[in-house]
């Protein structure tokens, strides 16, 4: 398995940062966060214990469907179905087409590395409205 490097920018940040890129003034480095946070509370909400749990049962089981796995969670299958998509879209977990229209959740990473820096670089002396 693998690291999944992971960062926290509020959407401004983001949008700058990718336009940035897309027209080729920055390049990214190879060490610089995949996916990224707006907040460290959305953060903690996607790896709260409940769901670093089920990403243990989802690697050790290996459940064949979103049924499977309810049933050995006791979670209800519309609750699971959202947070695997909320944690496929941060590159968490991979939902694999099933037998009919079911889907298996693989687990896609076996870590997560959190790139939080605690001062802007970028422009010295700029102090976050508000706060001093």
């Amino acid at each position: 398995m693998t690291t999944l490097k992971v960062g926290i920018a509020d959407y401004e940040e983001m949008k700058v940062r990718s336009m940035r890129i897309a027209r080729g003034e920055v390049k990214p480095a190879p060490g610089d966060p995949k996916v990224w946070f707006t907040s460290t509370e959305s953060f903690a909400r996607v790896l709260s214990a409940g769901n670093r749990e089920l990403l243990r049962v989802i690697a050790e089981k290996a459940p064949a469907s979103l049924e499977e796995l309810s049933g050995i969670t006791g979670r209800a299958v519309s609750n699971l179905s959202r947070t695997m998509k909320t944690m496929e879209s941060y590159g968490l977990i991979r939902l694999e087409k099933g037998r009919g229209r079911r889907l298996a959740p693989r687990i896609v990473h076996d870590r997560v590395e959190l790139a939080l820096p605690l001062i802007d670089h970028t422009e010295p002396g700029k102090a976050v409205e508000g706060r001093s």
